[in-house]
């Protein structure tokens, strides 16, 4: 592949939530397989792969349908998402360096598609939620 935009986050541990009545978001995520997500734009040759537990179970019900945010909606999201994120990536003493391992190649030039605008803004949705991270730039679900 030319270009590779690639978030390997392997989660070495995960959060746990104190046991309450009900179970929410992060009780289920948490009890989820691993999970790996593939999703690629062979023409253009990129790729995101994610590596994450949970990920994929969220993807499926949680994640806000394809279709709900337009493609420059996205692009514009991840644009600044990816900003902020490859910035705490370079601070390991700020932010914790086991959530941010990598840094994301991401081009905001290069149309890369509504496939993979989607799965790396809904990545950063689930990232959010399931690390209790919060972005300058709002993310929902």
């Amino acid at each position: 592949m030319k270009n590779l935009i690639y978030i390997a986050l392997l989660a070495l541990f995960i959060y746990s939530c104190g046991s309450s009545g009900g179970r929410n978001f992060s009780d289920k995520i948490a009890n989820a397989e691993n999970d790996t997500v593939r999703i690629a734009n062979d023409s253009l040759e990129y790729e995101i792969i994610i590596i994450e537990p949970g990920f994929n179970l969220f993807l499926n019900s949680y994640a806000r349908q394809r279709g709900y945010y337009s493609q420059d909606y996205l692009e514009n999201k991840n644009r600044m998402l990816v900003t902020e994120y490859n910035q705490r990536v370079m601070q390991p003493n700020a932010f914790n360096p086991n959530l941010y391992i990598n840094e994301i190649n991401y081009d905001p030039r290069i149309d890369y598609g509504y496939e993979v605008n989607y799965l790396l803004y809904n990545y950063f949705v689930y990232f959010s939620n399931q690390y209790n991270q919060r972005f300058s730039v709002p993310t929902r679900i």
